[in-house]
């Protein structure tokens, strides 16, 4: 019985440390994603009504660099990312929206309060286009290249910071291809 009680701390002291060497120091919005450098999937999304925006369909997707972005009403991360979307697609970037299991009228509203930057925003209501992006939760965005490939996935609210640092160097160097 005595060996059986040092193993118990032993196998405790073996988990910590591997915490402390694998898991603490990485940035959980890290999220790597499978579809990078692969094409959009498939999807054909009715546009948000009431917006007098066209819906989102993957062959839409080609022909310039672009931002989805997956938000909802309800989320209150998209709301702290919005200003950061809107100055996005004043700068030039086409941001188009999938609206991510949502009501209607909620997010129309949503979108009059706080305003309406996208291109096109369609409607997501049982989440299976977030799904074959492989959205783990809302907000979520993808940068898009000229071909319909995802080259970038930012998980999280997207920061001034990161625009500046990573997001907007790399639509720079995604236009000049």
């Amino acid at each position: 019985m005595r060996r059986f009680a040092f193993i118990a701390p032993l196998a405790l002291f073996g988990l910590v440390a591997l915490a402390f060497l694998f898991g603490f120091d990485r940035d959980p919005r890290n999220i790597p994603s499978v579809l990078i450098d692969k094409p959009v999937p498939a999807f054909d999304l009715a546009p948000l009504a009431g917006t007098g925006k066209p819906g989102v369909k993957t062959a839409d997707l080609t022909g310039e660099v672009r931002l989805i972005n997956v938000f909802a009403s309800w989320c209150v991360p998209c709301l702290v990312e919005h200003p950061v979307i809107t100055k996005l697609a004043a700068r030039g970037l086409p941001v188009v929206a999938i609206n991510h299991k949502d009501k209607t009228a909620d997010a129309v509203n949503w979108l009059r309060k706080h305003g309406d930057p996208y291109a096109a925003i369609g409607v997501d209501a049982d989440g299976r286009a977030s799904i074959d992006l492989g959205v783990y939760g809302v907000p979520e965005s993808f940068l898009i290249d000229r071909q319909g490939r995802i080259r970038y996935k930012h998980v999280g609210p997207i920061t001034a910071e990161a625009v500046e640092k990573t997001l907007w160097p790399l639509v720079e160097e995604l236009r000049k291809q």
